[in-house]
């Protein structure tokens, strides 16, 4: 194991979760793909964290906190409040819960923060209302150890209905073929907010999104650096009674267009400005063809205007497909600064 992996003692109530905040797991045996146990030989697992960022869960948060601890007895459970104004911060103590706070309004906030507070060699993120199947997180964890890999996604099945509303379904699908097509492969469910990673993953996220667009990130991250990832099918299920979604189909959806563009500019410049370059190169050369034609009938250019505009129109499409090849290079560079940051962490199950 690496220095990371330490052993501990054993776990016991609400208070002897929060005291695993400093102390790692106890020695437990590796998990099989069904669930913890079945291995031979006793060896000291990763410290394992799960993360919950929470508004206003009042309803949800006691049992998404008590099934986690019921599937991952040796993880510490997080629960991040994010300004809630009911009683989610003391249903999730009274539940047994380690209860933090991140006081920038956003999903994306919360993460950023849970990542760089937090020190563990896995962590298991849920959202806070319930939906995702707790008893699958074993499974999840043991697809990352024994293939060694950065990210395992739950991609949703809905049980029901209700559940995964046809609009929602429909968004992504859509920007999961859009991020395909621009970034070459993708996952079937980029959306999914039941994510499994390793140190190394989350200690080399930027996290720089602020909302529910956390997610695109995450996806676009992992495709950008290579990284070894994989997804594994878990029931998706309604929220209880009581608690209500938080998310906008149109607001949500337009935000994360916004940030699918805003990562193509980034990280495909060339595909980005090549693009802009393209359209204007073409409406040049649609004004300019009328006046070649007039010039070689006549020898004359009545236009002079049009000509002005199409020669500075070609003259802009030559600068940003230029900018694009620019920086394409800057970003070759900083994607090899943050592989090499990435590199230095060790593998998941690294001995």
């Amino acid at each position: 194991m690496s220095d990371t992996l330490q052993k501990a003692r054993p776990v016991a109530g609400a208070a002897a979760s929060a005291a695993t905040a400093a102390t790692p797991p106890a020695s437990v045996q590796r998990p099989a793909p069904g669930g913890w146990g079945g291995g031979e030989g006793e060896i000291a697992l990763p410290r394992i964290a799960v993360l919950i960022p929470c508004y206003n869960e009042e309803v949800a948060i006691p049992r998404v906190v008590a099934a986690f601890r019921a599937a991952l007895p040796q993880a510490t459970v997080y629960v991040y409040d994010n300004n809630s104004r009911d009683r989610t911060r003391e249903a999730a103590l009274a539940a047994g819960a380690v209860v933090r706070t991140e006081t920038l309004q956003g999903k994306g906030h919360v993460v950023r923060r849970m990542f760089a507070d937090i020190e563990a060699d896995i962590y298991v993120m849920a959202d806070g209302d319930a939906t995702y199947d707790a008893a699958a997180a074993p499974a999840l964890i043991a697809r990352l150890l024994d293939e060694r890999l950065d990210m395992v996604v739950g991609a949703r099945k809905s049980a029901v209905e209700e559940a995964y509303r046809r609009g929602h379904r429909l968004g992504n699908q859509l920007f999961t073929g859009l991020l395909s097509r621009l970034f070459g492969r993708t996952f079937s469910d980029i959306f999914s907010g039941y994510r499994v990673f390793s140190r190394r993953f989350a200690k080399s996220f930027p996290a720089l999104s602020r909302g529910f667009e956390t997610e695109t990130e995450i996806s676009v991250h992992a495709l950008e650096l290579a990284m070894p990832v994989g997804e594994i099918v878990t029931v998706y299920g309604a929220r209880p009674e009581g608690s209500e979604s938080k998310l906008s189909t149109y607001r949500d959806g337009w935000r994360i267009l916004k940030t699918i563009l805003h990562l193509v500019r980034i990280e495909r410049p060339v595909l980005f400005y090549g693009s802009f370059g393209l359209l204007l190169a073409l409406l040049a050369i649609g004004l300019s063809v009328p006046l070649v034609i007039t010039y070689v009938e006549t020898g004359l250019v009545p236009r002079f205007p049009t000509a002005i505009l199409a020669t500075g129109l070609m003259l802009v499409a030559f600068m940003s497909f230029m900018c694009g090849l620019i920086l394409d290079t800057v970003v070759r560079g900083r994607r090899e600064v943050r592989r090499l940051h990435y590199l230095s962490f060790p593998a998941p199950g690294a001995e």
